[in-house]
C-alpha cells in the first residue's frame, strides 16, 4: 500500500506549525527532512539482518518517542541521530543540524513541548512505512519540492535550484539511453544533482544496478541527496562542492590535474545562479597562486582561431599587470591565453605592439613568448 502525496504533505505542514518561531521558515525543511528519513528507514529497517541501512540500538525513531515530554528530549534526539549516522556512514549528512539549540527551537519546557509534538506527527498512521511504501519513486525529493515551494518566498530561492521534477527527470533518463546499458561498469553523473531526484530517476531507468556520481554546491541540499540514494537503495557517491571553481572528481592517478570522465551524465543545472567567477577569472587566479605574484587584468588583447588538418583551436589573449611578486619583472606584464577545453598557459613578455602582431603567425607547438 502506497503512502498517499497528499497525506505525506499534510503531515509535513504540520510539523512545520509545530516548529514556527525562533527560525527561519527556509530551515525547517532541515529538521523535518532529517525526522522523516529517521522514520522511513527505522519503519523498513529495524530488526533485519542485512539491511540497506542498520538501525543500531539507540539510534531509531523509537528511541525518540521514549523521549517525549523528557527535559533532555532535544540533546537525546542528536544523540539517536548521531548513533545511526555512526552506524551508517553518515556523519555530517544527518546530524547537521541540532535539535537542542535554544535559539532555534526555545527554552526549557518550550522546546520539550515543541519536539514532543513534532515526534508526536510522526507517529501518525498514515507515516507508518513499515508494510507501506512511499507513492512513487523519490519520497525526500518531493517532500523537499514541498516544502521549497511553501517557502519560496521565506527563502529568496527557487525550489527549481534544488530539485527536479519528476516528469523531467524520467525524459531525461530516457532521452541519454541508459536503458540500453549492459556494462555493470557504466557511469553516470550529474554535475548539479540538488536533492538527488535526477540522478536517482536516470538509475532507476538502467536494466542494471549502476554506480552514480553528483555534486551539489549546498552543503545540506548534497545531504539530501545522500539520503535520497539511501532510501532508494542505490549506489551514489555524492560531494559537496562548486562543480565550476572546486570540482571533485578526478582521473585516478592524474593528482588531481585531469577531470574524470562519465558514460552519463544528466543536470538540471541552476542557470540562474551565479558562480562567483568565471573561468578566465579562475585561470588568472591560479596564474597568480603558481606564481606567486598580484595581477590585475588591464584589456582583452585579442581572439585567435587556428585552424588544423585535425581540429580547431580558439585562444584568447589577455594582458595582465605584474602588480607586486615578482620584482625582477616589473618591466614586464604576464600574457595569459586561454584554451577552452585544454591546457591554459601564461607567460611574462613585454607588452609591445610589434609581439602582439606577432602572435597571429605563430604555428602550433610555437612559444607565445619571447
Amino acid at each position: 500500500m502506497a503512502v498517499k502525496k497528499s497525506e505525506l504533505y499534510s503531515s509535513l505542514w504540520a510539523s512545520c506549525d509545530a516548529l514556527r518561531g525562533g527560525m527561519d521558515a527556509s530551515q525547517y525543511k532541515d529538521y523535518i527532512l532529517t525526522l522523516l528519513f529517521v522514520k522511513y528507514v527505522s519503519d523498513k529497517f529495524t530488526g533485519e539482518d542485512y539491511a540497506d541501512v542498520e538501525v543500531p540500538e539507540g539510534g531509531s525513531f523509537d528511541d525518540m518517542v521514549q523521549l517525549i515530554g523528557k527535559k533532555n528530549i532535544g540533546e537525546g534526539i542528536n544523540k539517536v541521530i548521531a548513533k545511526l549516522a555512526a552506524a551508517n556512514n553518515l556523519r555530517g549528512v544527518i546530524d547537521k543540524v541540532s535539535f537542542n539549540d535554544p535559539d532555534k527551537l526555545g527554552k526549557g519546557d518550550e522546546m520539550v513541548k515543541k519536539l514532543s509534538k513534532l515526534i508526536e506527527i510522526f507517529r501518525r498512521p498514515e507515516l507508518d512505512f513499515s508494510k507501506n511504501r512511499a507513492e512513487d519513486d523519490d519520497l525526500i525529493g518531493d517532500a523537499y519540492e514541498y516544502l521549497m515551494r511553501k517557502f519560496a518566498t521565506e527563502s529568496g530561492k527557487s525550489k527549481g535550484q534544488f530539485y527536479t521534477p519528476a516528469e523531467v527527470s524520467r525524459i531525461l533518463a530516457k532521452v541519454i539511453g541508459i536503458s540500453e546499458e549492459d556494462r555493470p561498469s557504466a557511469t553516470i553523473y550529474d554535475p548539479a544533482c540538488g536533492s538527488g531526484s535526477l540522478l536517482i530517476r536516470a538509475l532507476n531507468e538502467a536494466p542494471i544496478d549502476l554506480s552514480g556520481y553528483g555534486q551539489e554546491k549546498d552543503t545540506t541540499t548534497a545531504g539530501l541527496a545522500i539520503m535520497n540514494a539511501v532510501l532508494h537503495n542505490k549506489v551514489a557517491t555524492i560531494k559537496a562542492g562548486n562543480t565550476f571553481s572546486d570540482p571533485q572528481y578526478f582521473e585516478n592517478g592524474s593528482d588531481e590535474t585531469v577531470l574524470r570522465r562519465f558514460d552519463y551524465i544528466v543536470a538540471n543545472p541552476p542557470f540562474s545562479i551565479e558562480t562567483g567567477e568565471t573561468g578566465e577569472q579562475c585561470i588568472i587566479r591560479e596564474c597568480q597562486e603558481e606564481l606567486g605574484v598580484t595581477l590585475s587584468v588591464e584589456r582583452k588583447l585579442t581572439d585567435i582561431t587556428y585552424t588544423y588538418p585535425d581540429r580547431i583551436v580558439h585562444l584568447h589573449f589577455y594582458l595582465c599587470n605584474i602588480a607586486a611578486g615578482v620584482p625582477e619583472k616589473k618591466e614586464h606584464n604576464a600574457l595569459i591565453w586561454i584554451t577552452p577545453g585544454e591546457v591554459e598557459q601564461y607567460e611574462f613578455c613585454p607588452a609591445d605592439k610589434e609581439f602582439i602582431r606577432g602572435l597571429r603567425k605563430k604555428k602550433e607547438g610555437d612559444s607565445f613568448g619571447r
